[in-house]
């Protein structure tokens, strides 16, 4: 497992930021940045304090809505209508 990958700093705070969140699945997470779940764990280890990950770690584990497949059907991620489209996290030409 390399997570050495080359990403810049606004790819990672990206990573963390959805991370954070409580209805982002790690399948997005590696749908969009191509980074397993334990990568982003090791990459929020890494990146931040170690009483913020403890915090993160103890509310995001087993959680269902972190994870895509144990998420009930009704969970969906709420999309404005005013939000740029967004494909594989490059954000279109204006």
């Amino acid at each position: 497992m390399n997570i050495e990958k080359d990403f810049t700093e606004r790819e990672l705070d990206r990573i963390i930021e959805m991370a954070w969140k409580d209805r982002t699945p790690f399948e997005a997470i590696e749908f969009q940045f191509n980074v397993t779940e334990d990568e982003v764990i090791k990459i929020m280890q890494r990146e931040m304090k170690a009483s913020s990950f403890r915090m993160w770690r103890a509310r995001v584990q087993g959680r269902k809505t972190k994870h895509a497949k144990l998420s009930p059907d009704d969970v969906k991620t709420f999309k404005s209508s005013r939000q740029k489209n967004i494909s594989q996290n490059k954000i279109s030409k204006r």
